[in-house]
């Protein structure tokens, strides 16, 4: 890895990891019967990968309460079988290798993360794992990072520090909190329908080595 960092910061689903379309798809459909409120393909899309960024803001425009809607998302998420239908990105294994701090800052809840973890075998790979809750908040607040910063001993001063991730929070929170921040577009600008700045843009890690 060509860029040199004292700690590494990773967000881990769209990042690290990605969930096959049908599991996406089986979810959406099981909630949306919950709601009474059919999700199209691109409205799947837009709310898993958070591609207009705040989830919640997005849902409110479409008229979906967001605590109706997470309520029954996590209900209706099986943390075995969407561990199961999760694979590795290739060019994410750069992260094994790492001989400084890395941590791991994700909105993937807990339930569901520590089985991902162990189903594609990087739990080792962090020294620290965050998963957000309303109570350390949520990127691109900076608290989430801050904790985490705390809890690998590194501090500001001194100390070079980069979060990576594949959405617009991730970069916020990196800038909002002081680190440098790599943007990994797994799905594409035009999918996206926006360009996501960050200190590097790129769309597979393998650009930065």
């Amino acid at each position: 890895m060509a860029l040199e960092y004292d700690f590494w910061l990773l967000d881990l689903d769209g990042t690290l990891v990605d969930v096959d379309w049908s599991y996406t798809r089986e979810v959406f459909d099981r909630v949306g019967d919950r709601l009474d409120r059919r999700f199209t393909d691109r409205e799947a899309e837009i709310i898993w990968h958070g591609l207009t960024g705040s989830r919640d803001h997005q849902l409110r425009e479409w008229g979906v309460d967001p605590d109706r809607f997470w309520d029954a998302f996590h209900d209706e998420e099986d943390p075995l079988v969407r561990a199961e239908q999760t694979y590795l990105h290739d060019d994410a294994e750069f992260v094994a290798d790492l001989e400084v701090p890395v941590a791991l800052v994700t909105h993937c809840q807990d339930f569901l993360c520590q089985p991902v973890l162990d189903n594609v075998g990087i739990r080792d790979w962090f020294d620290v794992t965050l998963c957000c809750t309303d109570e350390t908040g949520w990127k691109p607040d900076p608290d989430p990072v801050e904790h985490v910063l705390a809890d690998l001993g590194v501090g500001h001063n001194g100390h070079r520090g980069v979060l990576a991730g594949d959405g617009a929070c991730d970069v916020g929170a990196a800038w909002n909190a002081g680190l440098e921040a790599i943007h990994v577009e797994r799905v594409g600008h035009e999918r996206r329908g926006q360009c996501v700045l960050g200190d590097y843009r790129v769309q597979s890690f393998d650009e930065l080595g």
